[in-house]
């Protein structure tokens, strides 16, 4: 209990973290951006597939295959929904928002804040589902990608909230809340994965859905939106390599 709770504060601090870099520095320009999140997207990857995807797998039948398929998709399918909701963090990440019928009547940073709050959720949820495997090092894993990720998401999340004319300070508090959620997420995760051992495979494979979907709905078109996409693939290269590698010696 004692790992989940630090594994809380880790996720959920990188986001604190990012975004108190990104209160002291007050432009990063779109290059630097993309490579560091080409970068957290190649952990998330490597996290999403070792750490969660495959001991989904591993841990049924063949006969039972398809259970964690439906919670791949299942995971998927929970944050398109979320999407409709809310607008996707690689239009409110710069000056754009996307226009959703529910939006009109809401105030552009709280929009933005509940955008961002609500993409951490699960994400917190997949660190907490990974300790029910019982495998520490694929959970650790799993939250050392997610917390690299945390950090770059964290400084560009200040950014358009000054740009909305919020005052930096309230605008790093905002951020920080958002890093709040997924402390909440993570211990969702985990007492879901505790309830029962029938459910984790489902659960696992639902926790590396919402990853690969953040990761290719989100990550990959904001790194690809500025004209350095060969850059942001090779840093999602370094990436995925780095924490395979990380994983075998862990």
């Amino acid at each position: 209990m004692e790992l989940v709770l630090l594994t809380a504060l880790g996720v959920g601090g990188a986001t604190i973290v990012g975004a108190i870099i990104g209160f002291f520095v007050k432009d990063v320009d779109h290059k630097t951006n993309d490579i560091i999140l080409g970068f957290a997207a190649g952990i998330m990857l490597a996290a999403a597939i070792n750490g969660l995807i495959v001991p989904a797998v591993d841990s049924v039948e063949l006969s039972m295959l398809w259970l964690p398929i439906i919670g791949i998709f299942a995971g998927a399918l929970f944050l398109n929904a979320m999407d409709r909701l809310t607008p996707h963090l690689h239009k409110v990440s710069g000056t754009d928002i996307e226009a959703h019928a529910n939006n009109k009547n809401l105030n552009r940073a709280m929009l933005f804040v509940m955008a961002v709050a609500l993409h951490n959720l699960p994400e917190g949820m997949a660190a907490g589902v990974s300790f029910g495997n019982d495998d520490v090092s694929a959970a650790i894993t799993v939250a050392v990608g997610i917390a690299l990720q945390n950090i770059p998401e964290g400084i560009v999340t200040v950014s358009p909230l000054v740009m909305s004319g919020v005052k930096r300070t309230r605008a790093l508090l905002l951020a920080s809340v958002t890093g709040l959620i997924e402390v909440l997420g993570t211990f969702i995760g985990f007492y879901v994965s505790e309830v029962s051992t029938h459910i984790l495979p489902f659960a696992l494979a639902f926790a590396g859905g919402t990853m690969l979907y953040i990761i290719s709905d989100e990550m990959i078109p904001e790194t690809h939106s500025h004209g350095y996409e060969r850059t942001a693939t090779y840093s999602i290269l370094i990436g995925f390599t780095l924490m395979l590698v990380l994983d075998v010696v862990l």
